[in-house]
């Protein structure tokens, strides 16, 4: 528990205690009345005169009066020409000694009052202090805080990201469409390409001749055979089969890396309407949506960096319950997510983000086996090719597939021999 939630827990019990001691002393009801003093000693001891409040008649006694109280409530000050004095006291209101004066220094009841006072006020200040200790703890703890910057900070975030995501979606739509049609314009090619143009053929390093006595004449063949399919129809050994199937894996991503589409608009199948169809999407969003894109993911992933840091300060609760090396870096966060939220503001980006997004967001024509796409395409071919050399290079690039045999390896004869 922190230091002044144990003042304060320490200060109620005081209190508490004290309301305790007070109500367990045995206190006679008494009630006060004013005393004129008749004579005094130094010490205090004083003989009194006051009125019976309860049979109106006047009476004299021994009081002890309190020696310390102001000089003017003395004689001969407080009445001059006099030796009266001024005090008060206090008579029991009930029992046999009714009207009588009672000291509260009988039966101990003075101490007991005495030390509930004390009690009281000790408690009092302690709990005073952890209040007020407490208060100023958590107005440091919150010092930085600013769940406006904050919320701002958050909101452009999802907005950058947002805009990032569909972009990445309508890129990842023309992919879709592009790579079954490029598959196949490659399938073709290779299917044209015969072994004696397989990388190290003509220096002999590959058996083309025994691979084209067994009908396997071009690199689809070995392609579609895999290395032990061509070991099993050529009698070639494993290792020397896996050579040849590498090398058919080379000449294959040679041949996609350099083929390239060539779309008819005027007969069209319905994977080059798709393709079409998705194009267009980012043709019309144009290279502003791509920027804006760009610009999204860059701000998004800043603004989370930030907003880690800058977490707790979105509001009372969490900067309390934060750490405090966590609270260190919130004032140092907020700043930069204002430097961040002022410069996108100066460019407009929030505005840019949305109007990409609505943008990136159109439906692809489907009807009419894409009509509007078509027509948009046959009027700038040379947009839609641009970007889809784009979208392929960069699919091209990120391809990772290992040049690794995929057929079963099950069957294996005694043509598994080392070359």
């Amino acid at each position: 528990m922190p230091f002044f939630r144990w003042v304060v827990t320490v200060g109620v019990l005081l209190i508490g205690c004290s309301a305790g001691l007070y109500a367990a002393a045995d206190y006679p009801e008494l009630e006060q009345v004013d005393l004129t003093v008749l004579r005094e000693e130094p010490d205090g001891t004083c003989t009194v005169r006051w009125t019976d409040p309860y049979d109106l008649v006047e009476r004299t006694g021994p009081y002890q009066c309190d020696p310390e109280r102001d000089p003017v409530l003395k004689a001969p000050d407080y009445e001059p020409g006099t030796n009266l004095g001024w005090d008060t006291g206090f008579v029991l209101a009930e029992g046999p000694d009714k009207g009588a004066l009672h000291s509260l220094d009988e039966d101990d009841v003075g101490g007991s009052i005495e030390a509930s006072d004390q009690l009281l006020l000790l408690g009092l200040f302690l709990t005073a202090v952890g209040l007020i200790g407490g208060n100023i703890r958590s107005l440091a703890r919150l010092s930085g805080m600013n769940p406006g910057v904050v919320r701002r900070a958050e909101q452009l975030r999802e907005t950058a990201a947002r805009t990032a995501r569909d972009h990445d979606r309508a890129v990842e739509a023309v992919r879709r469409a592009w790579r079954p049609l490029h598959d196949e314009a490659v399938r073709e090619r290779v299917g044209r390409l015969p072994v004696t143009e397989l990388p190290g053929a003509a220096a002999d390093r590959l058996p083309v001749a025994e691979l084209e006595r067994n009908g396997i004449r071009s690199v689809r063949d070995v392609l579609d055979k895999g290395a032990w399919g061509v070991a099993h129809a050529s009698g070639l050994g494993r290792r020397e089969a896996e050579r040849v199937w590498a090398a058919a894996r080379r000449a294959a991503d040679e041949v996609g890396q350099d083929t390239t589409l060539r779309l008819d608009a005027d007969r069209p199948d319905a994977r080059t309407v798709e393709l079409l169809n998705a194009l267009r999407v980012l043709v019309e969003a144009g290279p502003a949506a791509r920027d804006a894109a760009e610009a999204g993911d860059r701000l998004a992933a800043a603004l989370e960096d930030e907003l880690s840091e800058a977490a707790p300060g979105a509001g009372w609760r969490q900067m309390l319950n934060a750490g405090p090396e966590e609270r260190q870096c919130v004032p140092d966060a907020v700043a930069e997510l204002r430097t961040l939220l002022d410069e996108a503001e100066r460019e407009g980006l929030a505005e840019r983000l949305n109007q990409a997004s609505v943008d990136l967001l159109r439906v692809a024509d489907d009807g009419t086996a894409g009509l509007s796409a078509r027509v948009d395409f046959g009027n700038r071919p040379q947009e839609y090719y641009a970007l889809l050399a784009e979208v392929a290079d960069d699919a091209l690039r990120t391809t990772t597939e290992p040049a690794t045999d995929h057929t079963d390896h099950t069957d294996r004869t005694d043509h598994d021999r080392d070359g």
